[in-house]
């Protein structure tokens, strides 16, 4: 299975680079992919298309703003540094940095100014541009970045975010992504509110979102590329919630490929576990969903993984129809862009 089976056209127009002025503006594609129907509706309404009886599971991770710009102590140049998450030793986190060949090991930084500036040191040198990043402080790494960061948009939104947190759910609890679980944007408080009183049961996972998000797809043939992992955790409350409702026939709805992917890899079995840990899951073509029934989703970048899921759920030949239907019907795209409700048998 090649990964240029999953390309397709799309003009950079359609590539969304602010958010909408609210949230549940944005349009939605109901996709059935049994019956090869679309409807095109927008996003406040998904209440219609949300069943009394539905468990709706979003990811509550939060974003930090992990962007920063420090300078090389020798030559002060100035570097990007990229949280990924802590490493093992204390005040250690792992990062992404460009020019990452002037990041040797020992290399001294400064990040901030005059009094406050607070050093950092290179610890480990790793592939890819990662290094592991000792910041002498007690400052937590998380308030460093809260003073000094911008949020991590990805590379292709290039316009400014003036409000930080229209790059963060509503819903936004458990501090440790690196981008925004997107499907979840939609949202507002309001329609959440909306969303239970239809009689809708509403439960949280938490998945940070890591450095897979900002990695293309290298390989040639989709079974050699290797996902980086990310850390989960599903709690005992909702992992009974979402076994009973099964057991009872009760739809099981994922916002986000975050929360489809924490429950897929929590539920294996069939069964959900409760439990924490990391998992690098890919889901392609060929992948037999165990959890869950049906799922909000962007629309995702050409030839990733993501798309490459998308593909798992409809089959790749219908899902590059429904988007070109919606390069057709002008739909937004990626993380700011417009989204589907696919639902399945």
């Amino acid at each position: 299975m090649r990964v240029d089976e999953f390309d397709y056209e799309l003009p950079e127009r359609l590539v969304a680079q602010t958010p909408l002025s609210s949230r549940d503006e944005s349009r939605l594609m109901v996709v059935d992919p049994v019956d090869k129907t679309l409807v095109h509706t927008h996003f406040r309404k998904i209440t219609e298309y949300l069943r009394p009886g539905d468990l709706l599971v979003l990811n509550n991770s939060k974003v930090i703003p992990a962007r920063l710009y420090a300078k090389k102590v020798d030559t002060g140049a100035r570097v990007e540094l990229l949280l990924l998450r802590p490493a093992t030793e204390a005040q250690c986190w792992m990062a992404l940095t460009r020019p990452a060949k002037r990041l040797k090991l020992g290399t001294e930084l400064v990040l901030g100014e005059g009094a406050e500036a607070v050093s950092i040191r290179v610890v480990g040198v790793h592939d890819e541009g990662i290094r592991t990043l000792h910041f002498l402080t007690e400052q937590s790494v998380t308030a460093l970045a809260d003073r000094y960061g911008e949020m991590p948009l990805p590379p292709y939104i290039h316009a400014k975010l003036e409000d930080k947190s229209r790059y963060q759910t509503v819903y936004a609890k458990h501090v440790g992504s690196v981008a925004a679980p997107t499907a979840g944007l939609h949202f507002t408080q309001t329609l959440l509110d909306e969303v239970r009183a239809k009689g809708v049961d509403v439960h949280f996972v938490t998945l940070h979102v890591g450095l897979g998000t900002f990695r293309n797809v290298q390989a040639e043939d989709v079974k050699e590329h290797q996902m980086h992992s990310e850390w989960y955790e599903v709690s005992e409350d909702t992992a009974d919630a979402i076994n009973e409702a099964r057991r009872a026939g009760r739809r099981i709805v994922a916002v986000g490929t975050t929360a489809l992917r924490t429950l897929e890899s929590a539920g294996v079995t069939g069964t959900l576990l409760a439990e924490a840990r990391e998992t690098d899951i890919f889901i392609y073509p060929g992948y037999q969903f165990q959890i869950v029934d049906a799922l909000i989703t962007n629309f995702h970048l050409p030839k990733s993984t993501l798309f490459m899921l998308v593909s798992a759920w409809m089959g790749t030949d219908f899902a590059k129809e429904v988007y070109a239907t919606a390069v057709e019907n002008e739909y937004r795209f990626f993380s700011f862009g417009d989204a589907m409700f696919l639902t399945r048998r």
